[in-house]
């Protein structure tokens, strides 16, 4: 009997002389908590902090010495580098995609504690989570490591010696709370105290930050300060701490981010936090903390210490590359050969344009520097935010749970990826609902995508008589057959439209793009009327089969960076080896065969069995899973919560459905299902026509000090008269070339002589005194009608004023706790994500 052996571990990467080397990392997921969906796309939400990156000052003295202005979030984007870390593969790119936990820092100490073990036990617990999520995500790292290693040790610390000896670091005293009875320097997380902000009435808040004002704090200036863990007063005391004179650094640094951003093609969100911190100034930065868990610092005077978490976590790269293989440099110090990548939250963006940069440029050794970073804004979770600390939101392991299968998801998420892909408009972010997610896999996979696979392979399965018997036909004349020319023109547009996207970074339009040419098949498909021309027309229909099974590989390859579970299933129905046949590179001619479809798979090419690749998600599955996952974690375990957030999600959903186009619509009413005239009667918000408008013009008007006259594109040929008393409350600077939200079927009313044939919807405070406009994200269409999730139907022509809609729904519309537009607890959603305000929490809407 032979025995069984694992197969050998594939020969390590290395830079390839002559090929293009791309060398590609995601931000480290910390490590004390399981990701959610918001970290595996991109980021979530960092605890709130002012809109100014407002550098925190710990000493006093004329040249203050400071930390980081915010208290950064889990940094992640996982999916987001692994989808480009696929398309270079798949391009013939020789790629390696680094990525790790990042295991050192006061939160891990802090969870260690609340689990009542060691650091290193929570950190061993979460990677193996973190991993186990990731593989079920279908995310393909060459390296997946963490910081706790003694490569990570060695390199930091090398760095560090550099760092001094090339006069780069400073030393400054500050004042810490320490604690007796603990025997330690207090890190901010580990004190709380009432806040000392006016008016904040917060008993409770952090050292670093208070949740309930948002004010940004130091530990020194809580009132009545508690150790959090002994629940004693500490005392104030000086300790010495190092610092990364990032002033003297400043003339290198500024000249790497001024040729890399421009050759690197840096995403607008990146520039804008960049040059934020630039502009704020640069000041010495403290990279030492008064901790046990950390890489410890190599000096006699600080042996107590170890270096600051966002020091070394960057450098975590390089030391995970450096527990993949030995000749870590050839990837790290070889800048004229590897190309960098880096995919973040934005978030994370100072620590990796500023932080990171200024330490490698102040070695002054020959690394390997970013050359793209590509950053994404916020995904949104329903009416709220995904936040780990509350338990909000769609966790990894509960992706899995919910059976819908990893491709779904993925495709979900990057569809929906909130990323920038214009100059002209800001970054926005995105909302996860489950009623999107159900139209996104219903539509656009089961019906496009999933329609036109099944539709061509099952009919070449079909045996003879009625199709081919699983064999590809031959197609001789297919390269001068008119409707075939015209569908492989459209593809290859489509093609290069992907590449472009793609080597941009722009994964979400390089999904859009590939997904394009399923709605090329499916019109070619139907409009060749395939199945008469096989008795009709046999050599035609050849000519049409053969092309669309050709169209059904390409589809194979565009999206295996995006589904490769689903290219694997294609290609095994294909009868096509992935291993051997996946690939799209210029060497072997893929991608001008995008240009005649009907030569990527030959003639007499015996295909699989074809089976169906998606499953509808039915209404009662959605609101079962908007039951399972409403509210925090903590709240979840409340049946009576649990079944009254079901029971109004169920209600809502009953009379809708979903188009193909994604759009609800109600359903038409069966003969014997009748409704009570009252339910028949209930007012809708869908009554309402608010359409996301760009004001063209604002000027003030003549006969009224408090109104405003603004030409309004909201869609149409001509823009709208609207007249707005926003006088007092907006500037009008501001009121020029913005987009809004507007009210669009209320009967046109004359004000001091003018009409106004629409509204401009906006929010105010409670005592009136504040006013400010609804937003839509920057990239919602204008014209695009806002929606409800769960509320169907077309708007009214004229809202009549006898029936009072537009007063009883008024009275719904809100801004919630976390500025979101909402009527009730449904946000003002467009297809760039929710509409917003800037600061008035819990106002009304008018």
């Amino acid at each position: 009997m032979a025995s069984s052996s694992s197969p050998p571990p594939p020969p390590l990467k290395l830079p390839i002389p002559g090929r293009r080397n791309i060398l590609i990392t995601s931000a480290l997921p910390y490590v004390n908590n399981v990701p959610h969906l918001g970290n595996i796309i991109g980021c979530e939400h960092p605890s709130p902090a002012p809109a100014s990156p407002r550098p925190r000052v710990f000493s006093p003295g004329p040249s203050p010495f400071v930390s980081w202005g915010f208290r950064p979030a889990v940094r992640a984007g996982v999916l987001s580098a692994d989808v480009f870390a696929r398309y270079c593969r798949l391009r013939g790119y020789n790629v390696l995609y680094i990525c790790g936990t990042d295991e050192y820092g006061t939160a891990t100490e802090t969870k260690a504690m609340e689990e009542k073990c060691s650091p290193k036990e929570i950190c061993d617990k979460y990677h193996a989570i973190h991993s186990e999520v990731y593989k079920w995500f279908d995310i393909k790292f060459d390296k997946f490591g963490r910081t706790s290693s003694p490569q990570q040790t060695e390199i930091c610390q090398a760095i560090f010696h550099k760092l001094m000896k090339n006069n780069w670091l400073t030393e400054n005293t500050m004042q810490q709370l320490y604690c007796d009875t603990c025997q330690r320097f207090l890190a901010d997380r580990l004190v709380e105290g009432a806040c000392p902000t006016a008016g904040c009435t917060n008993k409770s808040a952090r050292g670093d930050q208070c949740d309930n004002c948002s004010h940004m704090l130091n530990p020194t200036e809580l009132i009545d300060p508690k150790c959090k863990v002994c629940k004693n007063t500490p005392r104030i005391r000086e300790t010495d701490h190092l610092f990364l004179d990032l002033p003297l650094l400043k003339d290198k640094l500024v000249n790497y981010i001024n040729d890399t951003s421009v050759a690197g093609m840096w995403s607008q969100n990146a520039i804008q936090a960049t040059n934020a911190w630039l502009k704020e100034g640069l000041k010495p930065r403290c990279i030492t903390r008064d901790l046990k868990w950390g890489v410890p610092v190599p000096i006699e005077k600080y042996k107590d210490k170890v270096f600051y978490v966002w020091f070394d976590a960057p450098i975590g790269y390089v030391s995970i590359t450096a527990s993949y293989t030995p000749e870590w440099e050839k990837w790290w110090k070889n800048p004229d050969n590897v190309e960098l990548f880096q995919f973040m939250g934005k978030d994370n963006v100072p620590f990796h344009t500023i932080m990171f940069p200024s330490t490698l440029l102040g070695t002054g050794e020959n690394w390997t520097m970013m050359k793209t970073i590509s950053v994404t804004e916020y995904l949104n979770y329903e009416a709220g935010k995904f936040s780990k600390s509350k338990g909000i939101g769609v966790f990894g392991n509960d992706a899995k749970d919910t059976n819908i299968p990893p491709e779904v998801w993925r495709y979900y998420l990057l569809t929906n990826r909130p990323e920038v892909n214009t100059k002209t408009f800001p970054a926005s972010d995105t909302l996860f609902t489950w009623t999107d997610l159900q139209a996104k896999l219903n539509s656009e996979l089961l019906k496009n995508l999933g329609n036109f696979i099944n539709r061509v392979l099952s009919f070449i399965a079909k045996p003879a008589g009625a199709g081919y018997d699983s064999i590809i036909p031959d197609a001789p004349g297919a390269e001068s057959h008119p409707q075939t020319i015209e569908l492989a023109e459209k593809a290859s547009k489509w093609v290069e439209q992907y590449l472009d996207a793609m080597e941009k970074v722009k994964l979400k339009q390089g999904l859009k793009s590939a997904m394009s040419i399923s709605n090329e098949g499916n019109a070619y498909l139907q409009d060749s009327e395939f199945w008469k021309l096989y008795k009709e027309d046999p050599a035609t229909c050849a000519i049409v089969m053969k092309t669309s099974v050709g169209l059904v590989y390409l589809l194979a390859c565009l999206l295996e960076p995006f589904m490769p579970s689903f290219s694997n299933e294609v290609l095994h129905q294909l009868n096509v080896s992935p291993e051997e046949n996946l690939s799209f590179s210029e060497e072997k001619g893929e991608s001008v065969k995008a240009k005649t479809p009907w030569d990527f798979l030959p003639a007499g090419h015996k295909i699989g069995r074809p089976a169906p690749l998606f499953e509808e998600l039915k209404d009662e599955k959605v609101s079962e899973l908007r039951e399972k996952y409403a509210g925090s974690q903590a709240e979840r375990s409340s049946k009576a919560l649990a079944d009254a957030e079901a029971t109004k999600i169920a209600n809502q959903l009953k009379s809708t459905t979903l188009s193909e186009g994604g759009s609800k619509k109600e359903l038409k009413k069966q003969p014997g299902n009748s409704k009570s005239k009252a339910a028949e009667e209930e007012v809708s918000v869908s009554k309402l026509d608010i359409r996301v408008g760009l004001i063209r013009k604002a000027e003030k008007h003549p006969d009224a000090d408090s109104l405003y006259i603004e030409e309004i594109d909201v869609g149409e040929e001509v823009p709208r008269t609207v007249v707005s008393g926003l006088v007092k409350y907006i500037p009008l600077e501001e009121m020029q070339n913005r987009k809004v939200c507007v009210l669009c079927n209320l009967k046109p009313v004359a004000m001091r002589g003018i009409k106004s044939h629409a509204m401009v919807l906006a929010v105010s405070s409670d005592d009136h005194t504040k006013v400010e406009l609804v937003e839509p994200p920057g990239d919602a269409a204008v014209g695009e009608r806002v929606t409800f999730a769960g509320y169907s139907g077309e708007p009214e022509a004229s809202l009549s004023g006898k029936s009072k809609v537009w007063e009883n729904l008024a009275a719904d519309l809100h801004s919630n706790g976390e500025l979101v537009a909402c009527y009730k607890d449904v946000p003002f959603t467009t297809s760039a994500g929710v509409c917003k305000v800037k600061t008035i929490a819990n106002g009304e809407i008018r």
